[in-house]
C-alpha cells in the first residue's frame, strides 16, 4: 500500500513557510513581551518539528488497525479536557478576556479546542455511516435521525461558544456538519431546512453577545459606505451606523495588502507588523504575507494551500469505505472553511473571527492538530490507487 507523499511534503512545506514568517512578522510582539528576537520562532520551531514528526508516525499506522481507536481516543480525551478545564485552577489554565481555552502542560499551552475539531469530525464520520441512509426518506424520518446531533451541536455550541466565547469555532464546526450530512445522503431540503436553523441560531448566538454585536457594528461601519451608496438616501440613512471607533485591524490589513503590491517588500521589510497590527503573525498572517512577498508570493503559497486540500478531497472521493471518506472530506472542509472565514476576515468581507489559517498561523496547537489530521489522512490514502 502506497502513501500520498506528495499530500505529506506539501502539508510539511506549508508548516516550513509558516515556520519563516513566525520569526519575520514577530519583530514588534517580541519587544511587547521583552523577549529574544527568536523566542516566538524557537517555540514555532518546536511544534513543526513536533507536528512533521506526529504526522509521519499517525502516517505509517495500518488504517485498518489503527483508525478507528486513534479518532475515538482523539473525540473523548479532547472532549473531555475542554469540559473540565472551566474547572481547573488558574496555575493550569490561561484565560483570556474571561474566557479559559488554553491548558498549560509543561511550560505549553495547549487549545483541546483545535484538536476537538479532528475528533468531533471522525465522529461525525463514524455516526453519519452508521445512522444515514442512502436510500429515500421522508423529511419527518430524517428530522428524527438528526435529532441526537442537534443535541451534540448543542454541547459543542455550549462549550466552545458560551464557555470559550469562540463562535468562529463553531461556525466552522455547524458549516462542516451540515456539508458533510448532506454527503452522507440527507436530502437537499433537509440541508436547506438545516441550514436555515443554524443561520438562527448563529443570529441569536449575536445578538445575546453585547461583544459580538459590537463586532458586528465595527465591521459593518467600515464597509457600509461603499454598500450603502447602492442603496436609495432614505433607506441608506436607517441602516447608516454612526460614532463608532474606527476598525483599525481592517483598515491597517488594506493597508499591507496594498503597500505589498505585485512583489512585495521584501522577506522582513514589511512595516504593518511594527504595532499597526498586533495579530499579524496570527490572524492576519495573510495580510502580513501580503506586504512582504506581494500578491503574486502570496497566490503561490494559496496555490500550494489548495493543492493540499484538492489532494484531500480527491483521496476522500477514492476511498470506498463510507465512514473514512467522509472523515478526510470532514478534513478537507476544515482547512477550506478555515481559509475562507480569515480571508473573508482581513479583507472586510465578513466580520474577523480569529481562525487561524492551516499551517501559515502562529500556534502549536493549531499545527499540531492539523498535522494530525492530515496524518489521518495520509494513512487512509494507503487504502486508494493513487
Amino acid at each position: 500500500m502506497q502513501a500520498d507523499k506528495i499530500l505529506f511534503y506539501t502539508a510539511a512545506l506549508l508548516m516550513t513557510i509558516g515556520l519563516v514568517f513566525s520569526y519575520s512578522l514577530t519583530t514588534y510582539v517580541t519587544i511587547v513581551h521583552d523577549v529574544n528576537q527568536f523566542f516566538f520562532f524557537k517555540k514555532q520551531f518546536i511544534s513543526v518539528m513536533l507536528a512533521i514528526f506526529l504526522m509521519w508516525f499517525v502516517s505509517i499506522m495500518n488504517p485498518d488497525k489503527a483508525f478507528k481507536p486513534l479518532g475515538f481516543l482523539i473525540f473523548f480525551v479532547f472532549l473531555f479536557l475542554m469540559t473540565i478545564m472551566h474547572f481547573l485552577p488558574a496555575s493550569l489554565v490561561t484565560e483570556v478576556g474571561g474566557a479559559k481555552r488554553w491548558i498549560k502542560l509543561a511550560g505549553f499551552s495547549i487549545a483541546p479546542v483545535e484538536f476537538f475539531k479532528v475528533g468531533f469530525v471522525f465522529f461525525l464520520a463514524w455516526s453519519f455511516s452508521r445512522k444515514i441512509c442512502d436510500y429515500s426518506q421522508s423529511l419527518k424520518e430524517e428530522l428524527v435521525t438528526f435529532v441526537p446531533y442537534i443535541f451534540a451541536f448543542g454541547v459543542v455550541v455550549y462549550l466552545i461558544a458560551i464557555m470559550q466565547n469562540d463562535l468562529g469555532q463553531v461556525i466552522v464546526l455547524g458549516m462542516t456538519l451540515a456539508i458533510m450530512a448532506f454527503m452522507a445522503g440527507t436530502s437537499a431540503r433537509f440541508f436547506m431546512i438545516s441550514t436555515l436553523g443554524a443561520i438562527i441560531v448563529f443570529v441569536v448566538a449575536i445578538v445575546t453577545s453585547e461583544h459580538r454585536i459590537l463586532r458586528i457594528k465595527l465591521w459593518w461601519s467600515n464597509i457600509q459606505d461603499f454598500v450603502l451608496s447602492f442603496l436609495p438616501d432614505s433607506l441608506a440613512q436607517k441602516l447608516r451606523v454612526s460614532h463608532m471607533v474606527e476598525s483599525y485591524q481592517i483598515s491597517n490589513s488594506f493597508y499591507a495588502i496594498k503597500n505589498g503590491g505585485f512583489l512585495g517588500q521584501g522577506l522582513g521589510n514589511g512595516t504593518i507588523k511594527l504595532g499597526f497590527l498586533t495579530e499579524v503573525h496570527t490572524d492576519f498572517v495573510l495580510a502580513g504575507m501580503a506586504e512582504e512577498i506581494g500578491i503574486v508570493g502570496l497566490l503561490m503559497v494559496v496555490g500550494l494551500f489548495f493543492f493540499m486540500v484538492y489532494r484531500i478531497f480527491r483521496i476522500a472521493n477514492r476511498l470506498e469505505d463510507k465512514m473514512e471518506s467522509l472523515f478526510v472530506l470532514g478534513v478537507g472542509l476544515l482547512f477550506s472553511l478555515a481559509f475562507f472565514i480569515n480571508s473573508f476576515g482581513i479583507t472586510g468581507i465578513t466580520p474577523i473571527k480569529g481562525i487561524a489559517v492551516p499551517f501559515l498561523s502562529y500556534g502549536g496547537s493549531s499545527i499540531l492538530a492539523h498535522a494530525l489530521a492530515i496524518g489521518m489522512v495520509v494513512m487512509l490514502s494507503k487504502k486508494v490507487e493513487q
